[in-house]
């Protein structure tokens, strides 16, 4: 497999760690440099192991797993989507560092949605009889550098004080579309 094919890969698997985290971005009134340390960090280390994961697992769960990756990924984005556009709507943010999308399980939770994909990727070279080792790196790397200029991008674009309520609702939106996405990109939507 050619470098130019493994960085195409890693640049389609990294355009929804790059959405999510650029909502991420403008949900947060200021991101810091934990903030994108974590976000960064998780997006490429889920997307460099989740190939590995997908290529060991071979064939024998291949089935299993295409029938119903995109409805684990799709919910996932929902929830973190519906909580988003909640919290902008009641005006709650006096526990803000609680929901904060570069802690716990919400950066969990956003770090397998936007990496299952990769775990197809996997079993594809697995497929192939590709070692998958050298574009496990590529793809995280990729992912974790998209993550870090999307939160940077979403943390600049909103400034002021009354806009930031429609922003989280706008990325609460784009998560949703994501999903969407993910769901049709799967067939799993006939339009």
């Amino acid at each position: 497999m050619s470098i130019l094919s493994i960085t195409a890969i890693a640049i389609a698997l990294a355009m929804d760690a790059f959405a999510v985290s650029i909502a991420a971005g403008v949900y947060l009134k200021h991101v810091n440099f934990r903030q994108f340390f974590r976000l960064s960090w998780h997006f490429g280390f889920f997307q460099a192991m989740m190939p590995v994961l997908g290529w060991s697992a071979g064939l024998t769960i291949r089935s299993l797993i295409e029938q119903y990756d995109h409805w684990i990924a799709f919910g996932l984005l929902v929830y973190v989507g519906t909580s988003m556009i909640r919290e902008a709507v009641t005006g709650k943010e006096e526990n803000r560092s609680e929901k904060d999308p570069t802690k716990g399980f919400r950066l969990i939770m956003l770090s397998i949605a936007t990496s299952i994909d990769a775990l197809a990727v996997g079993l594809s070279l697995s497929i192939l009889n590709v070692s998958v080792w050298g574009p496990a790196v590529v793809i995280g790397i990729t992912a974790a550098l998209f993550t870090l200029f999307g939160l940077y991008i979403g943390s600049r674009s909103i400034r002021t004080a009354p806009l930031k309520k429609y922003a989280a609702m706008v990325g609460g939106l784009v998560l949703y579309i994501i999903g969407v996405n993910i769901l049709y990109q799967h067939g799993a939507l006939k339009f």
